[in-house]
């Protein structure tokens, strides 16, 4: 084939052709196989193609299967490792053919080699790589694949994969080629300068080359454990997420002093991508976890983590015939430490006390926080008195100061406790049950402990039902509203203005009074609607009144702390009063000394829109709360109303006699009215009156009724005498 144009052609082939004689020596090789293999025709001619191609990684058996082949087939297909002059490994995919004389052939063979490195290396790594991300395989094991289709295409190489933590320590992903124990000991070390290949690699975010781990210094520490591998030299190349930020390291271990060929850093260049993709997907499944099922202010277990752990406990408990506990913690006044500080204090609360949380319980206890300021503990293989003794610890533990922006505070918690299976079998209602127990030690003394009775559980019953009742009578109308005259006494009886109160009948149970409905209202969020029925019913009832030509200065109205909590709430008033053709002075406002008292930007913002559009407050209750007289005069406060525990004491009381002396000079200085609750005896009224209390209310002066007996109220209130 001297110069032939079919000689031609094959030399300008990327493929490596070769052909031998019967002897199977080359008798010609082309400029393809010179270009990949590196051997000249004349250094190969004469030559057998497996003394040229064949090295160290060879599969042993490929001379043979190639002779088999041709022998009974006529042909071999296959791919295999084979080596150029300068000992670069090549993946080839190679065909082999009969060249028999009789058909023109040289007598031997001729052998096509198609080098398919890089497509191994993409297509068989990649693919193979991405099909077990695809199929939810665990990290460790993913790059325990990486690292052995890396060591199946170079086996000289020993893979290793290391993650970097956000601390920079590093931990091992996968390293099958090395001893456990070395693995073992490079758990948890601290990447620097000077921490063999990888930790070095890693701090200085490129790759490092130890040609000789015996010489180099930054092996120093790490030679002695590596010495019984026989590894000679490393190359680690940082593994870094689409942030620049090194998340790991890929490194190849070699059994002689030596630097990577060429193969080597196409196959790292392949692997650090996978690698990176691998990790970063990892991050983030353990992120979506995190956020799903753990508590992110706290990092405890949320509702849900904390439900799961509690059933599969349960059911151990309930299969070893074990006693539990469950407790419900609730922090006091949590509340009042956002408002007073903020929520950053408030936060800075709440993992303070989780920490602490952590701390009183054991490794096979459960622990989690349901919402706010609300956490619960499920103590396995526990008794009644382990868990009492395990809630006062846990009191005493939150009790401990906390330094928070430079402010101490004293927390305290209230716990409820409920026994398993006593209690409850299943964790809804042992939770329930718990935190029945927790409102009651919060209601006897905060700062305490309380154990789940059925008492408890059937008072939660009756609590229960009368909240949906409420929900019902306000839907279905069936509140109504009662009155009490409140008259002036000086010079004469007069009627100084209606007291409106409200009164619920409940078709089966009756009356409700409303010391228990207004606070069951508070607390089940109702307040907003009843306010609204409120107002308008009174609103109406005063048109009804005066055009039946009936005098009614104003009428008075409760009016709830939580509403002045309601951003909007005083506008929502005044439109309710224009809506109806009355104004500001129509209404008289009470309010109580803890709305006076409130900081919150909403309530003062609400007070003061309703002093500046001519809304009278009356403060209810003056003299039984913690009173500050400073606030009398800085807010709009109009009237204050005498608690009846000082007027039904007057009688027999210096004391009380004394103070409503005090809260009558007062008010007068202040140019305020006082209303003087509770009045049932003509002693009571004369006294008051002698005293200078303008205006009464109370049995004797009239008994709260409904709307339509204030006409035949009026004709007999002339007899009502105080002499």
């Amino acid at each position: 084939m001297a110069d032939s144009p079919l000689r031609q052609a094959l030399d300008c082939s990327d493929n490596a052709i070769a052909l031998t004689n019967r002897d199977r020596q080359v008798v010609y090789v082309n400029q393809g196989f010179t270009r990949l293999f590196g051997f000249t025709s004349d250094e190969a001619r004469g030559r057998y193609l497996s003394d040229m191609l064949q090295g160290p990684h060879t599969h042993q058996g490929l001379t043979e299967a190639i002779r088999s082949g041709l022998r009974l087939q006529g042909h071999y297909h296959g791919d295999a490792l084979i080596y150029s002059r300068d000992g670069q490994p090549r993946w080839v995919s190679m065909v082999v053919n009969k060249a028999d004389e009789a058909q023109g052939g040289p007598g031997g063979s001729i052998t096509v080699l198609t080098d398919i490195t890089l497509t191994k290396m993409h297509e068989v790594l990649q693919k193979r790589v991405l099909e077990s991300m695809v199929s939810e395989t665990s990290l460790p094991e993913l790059m325990t694949r990486v690292c052995k289709e890396v060591e199946n295409i170079a086996p000289e190489v020993t893979a290793s994969i290391l993650a970097v933590d956000t601390n920079g320590r590093v931990h091992p992903l996968a390293a099958p080629g090395l001893p456990d124990h070395i693995c073992a000991a490079l758990d948890g070390v601290q990447i620097g300068p000077n921490v063999g290949s990888c930790g070095t690699a890693a701090y200085l975010g490129k790759p490092v080359v130890t040609t000789s781990i015996a010489t180099d210094p930054r092996w120093d520490d790490y030679r002695a454990l590596f010495e019984s591998t026989g590894l000679k030299a490393c190359w680690s190349s940082p593994i870094k997420n689409h942030q620049g930020l090194v998340v790991g390291t890929f490194a190849f271990y070699f059994k002689e002093p030596r630097e990577p060929n060429a193969l080597h850093k196409s196959l790292v260049q392949v692997c650090l991508h996978l690698c990176a993709l691998a990790i970063e997907r990892d991050a983030s499944r353990q992120r979506i976890h995190q956020l799903a099922f753990f508590d992110g202010l706290t990092g405890l277990p949320n509702r849900a983590m904390f439900r799961n752990s509690a059933e599969r406990a349960l059911s151990s408990m309930a299969r070893d015939h074990q006693t539990g506990a469950l407790l419900f913690v609730d922090l006091d006044r949590f509340k009042q430490v956002n408002d007073t500080q903020g929520h950053a204090a408030g936060d800075t609360l709440l993992r303070v006390v989780a920490q602490r949380l952590g701390e009183c319980v054991r490794a096979q206890d459960c622990i989690g926080r349901l919402s706010g300021d609300e956490f619960v503990l499920l103590l396995s293989n526990c008794t009644t008195e382990q868990a009492v003794q395990t809630a006062q610890r846990v009191l005493g533990s939150i009790a401990m100061p906390v330094d928070i922006q430079g402010q101490i505070n004293l927390p305290s918690a209230s716990v409820g406790i409920s026994i398993y299976p006593y209690d409850g079998t299943d964790i809804d209602t042992l939770v329930r049950h718990a935190d029945q127990a927790m409102y009651q030690a919060k209601s006897d003394h905060r700062h305490s402990l309380q154990l789940f009775s059925q008492e408890m559980n059937r008072r939660a019953q009756e609590r229960a039902a009368m909240e949906r009742a409420l929900h019902h009578a306000l839907e279905r109308g069936e509140l109504t509203l009662h009155y009490q005259p409140q008259i002036t006494s000086d010079p004469v009886l007069a009627l100084h203005g209606m007291e409106a109160l409200a009164r619920w009948s409940h078709p089966e149970w009756g009356p409700v009074s409303p010391a228990q409905f207004i606070p069951l209202a508070e607390e089940a969020g109702l307040i907003p609607a009843l306010t609204h029925w409120l107002v308008n019913e009174v609103c109406q009832q005063i048109n009804t009144w005066r055009a039946a030509g009936i005098a009614v200065p104003h009428v008075a109205v409760n009016l709830s702390g939580r509403s002045f909590h309601q951003k909007g709430f005083a506008q929502n008033v005044s439109n309710t009063l224009r809506q109806h053709g009355l104004a500001a002075h129509d209404l008289l406002l009470e309010i109580t000394e803890s709305v006076m008292m409130d900081a919150r930007e909403v309530t003062q913002e609400n007070i003061e829109l309703l002093s500046q559009q001519g809304f009278r407050l009356s403060l209810d209750d003056f003299g039984t709360g913690y009173s500050s007289l400073s606030y009398l005069h800085r807010l709009p406060i109009t009237e204050l109303k005498l608690d009846k525990s000082f007027v039904q004491d007057l009688e027999h009381s210096e004391t009380a006699r004394a103070l409503t002396i005090s809260v009558l000079s007062i008010a007068k200085s202040l140019g305020m009215t006082v209303v003087a609750e509770g009045v049932e005896t003509s002693q009571q009224c004369r006294w008051l009156k002698e005293h200078g209390c303008e205006v009464m209310q109370g049995y004797l002066l009239g008994r709260p009724m409904p709307a339509h007996m204030l006409h035949a109220w009026s004709l007999e209130a002339s007899a009502v005498c105080c002499s």
